[in-house]
C-alpha cells in the first residue's frame, strides 16, 4: 500500500476540514494552537510534504533547506507576506493562498471601521460605559459624515472594488482610487464612476481613505509621515491591509495632533504587538486583524486551503489559487 503524503497543519482549525485532510493525508495538528518558534516548526515539519499555514508562521529559504521535504505551502490567508515566494519557487516548493472567498466580508468590515471611526462610535461606547453621558449639547459626539463624501482607497483589487461599491452605491459616495494600473471603463463605471488618480492626489482629494494594498518592499511605510501632511485635515484613514503598509508612529502622531481626525486600524506593524501610541488615543477604533472573522468565511478559507493541498499532493488535480507570482 503507497504511503499517504505527511501534512503539519501549523495551527488550530475546524475539525472537519481536519477530518477531510485526514482521508489524503497523515497529519500533524496543533490543537494548544500554540505559536511556534522558527525551531519548533522545523522540527515538526521534518518529513513533511506539506504545510498549512495561516499569517503567523514565516517561511522563508532558510527555514526550506532544513525541511527539504517539504513541496507545498499552503495558506488559508490571501496575503502571504510571510512566505518568500521566490525561496519556495527557487526549490520547486508550490505556494498557494486564499483569495477572493473573503472579499465580500473584508469590504464589510472594512466600512464597518470606516463608519465607526467617522462617527466616533468608540469614543461614544467608552463615554457611555463609564457614565459621563450625562446630557445632550450641539456637538456631543459630533463625528464627520460618510454618505456624499469622498472616499480615496489605495489599491484597487477584489477588495478595494467590493468596498467602492458599497460607498458608491450604498452610500452616494465619489469614489477616487490610485492603483498600479486603470481599471477597465466600464467597471469604474459600475464603480459609480471610480477615477483613477495619483497617490497625491488621492491623499489631497479624499475624505475618508482605506488601504487595502498588498505589503512588499514598495508598499513598506507607502503612508507615513509626509503622507498624512497631504491629507485633508480632520480626514479619516481606516487600514486593512497589512501592518507595515501605515507607519502606526507617524500616524499616532497626526492623530494626536488632530490632522487626521481618526482612524480605523484591523492591522498593525509588529502585531499582535500595537503601538503604545495608538493605545492611548481616543479617536482609533483598533481590532484584533479580524476583517475577515466571520464564521462561514473562515470555513471557506480553510477549506480552500485544504483544496489546494490535496490538488496539489494526493489528486494530482492541481492547485485552485497558487500566488501570482507562481502562475504561468
Amino acid at each position: 500500500m503507497k504511503q499517504r503524503p505527511a501534512l503539519l497543519i501549523t495551527r488550530r482549525i475546524f475539525p472537519e476540514v481536519v477530518a477531510r485532510l485526514r482521508e489524503h493525508f497523515e497529519v500533524q495538528t496543533n490543537e494548544a494552537d500554540a505559536v511556534w518558534s522558527r525551531d519548533e516548526l522545523i522540527a515538526r515539519l521534518q518529513g513533511k510534504a506539506g504545510v498549512f499555514v495561516t499569517t503567523s508562521e514565516p517561511i522563508d529559504a532558510g527555514l526550506l533547506a532544513a525541511c527539504p521535504e517539504l513541496r507545498a505551502v499552503c495558506s488559508m490567508a490571501v496575503g502571504y507576506n510571510n512566505i518568500d515566494v521566490a525561496a519556495c519557487r527557487a526549490r520547486g516548493v508550490m505556494v498557494t493562498h486564499a483569495p477572493g472567498v473573503l472579499t465580500e466580508t473584508t469590504a464589510d468590515f472594512g466600512f464597518a471601521l470606516l463608519l465607526a471611526a467617522a462617527r466616533r462610535v468608540g469614543e461614544a461606547e467608552r463615554l457611555l460605559r463609564r457614565g459621563e453621558w450625562t446630557k445632550w449639547s450641539v456637538d456631543f459626539m459630533a463625528g464627520a459624515d460618510v454618505h456624499g463624501a469622498t472616499l480615496g482607497i489605495l489599491g484597487m483589487g477584489r477588495i478595494g472594488q467590493a468596498i467602492a461599491r458599497r460607498g458608491a452605491l450604498g452610500f452616494g459616495m465619489k469614489v477616487i482610487y490610485h492603483n498600479r494600473s486603470r481599471l477597465p471603463q466600464d467597471t469604474e463605471a459600475a464603480l459609480g464612476g471610480a477615477e483613477r488618480v495619483e497617490l497625491d492626489a488621492l491623499l489631497e482629494r479624499s475624505d475618508h481613505l482605506m488601504i487595502v494594498v498588498p505589503y512588499g518592499p514598495a508598499t513598506h511605510h507607502v503612508i507615513g509621515a509626509a503622507q498624512l501632511a497631504r491629507m485633508r485635515r480632520g480626514a479619516v484613514l481606516v487600514n486593512i491591509a497589512r501592518g507595515g503598509v501605515v507607519d502606526d508612529a507617524a500616524l499616532a502622531m497626526a492623530l494626536r495632533s488632530g490632522h487626521i481626525g481618526a482612524a480605523g486600524l484591523d492591522v498593525f506593524e509588529g502585531e499582535p504587538a500595537v503601538h503604545p501610541a495608538l493605545l492611548d488615543l481616543p479617536n482609533t477604533v483598533l481590532t484584533p486583524h479580524i476583517a475577515s472573522a466571520s464564521e462561514p468565511t473562515r470555513r471557506a478559507m480553510a477549506n480552500l486551503a485544504a483544496d489546494n493541498l490535496i490538488g496539489l499532493l494526493a489528486t494530482g488535480q492541481g492547485a485552485k489559487t497558487p500566488v501570482p507570482e507562481m502562475r504561468g
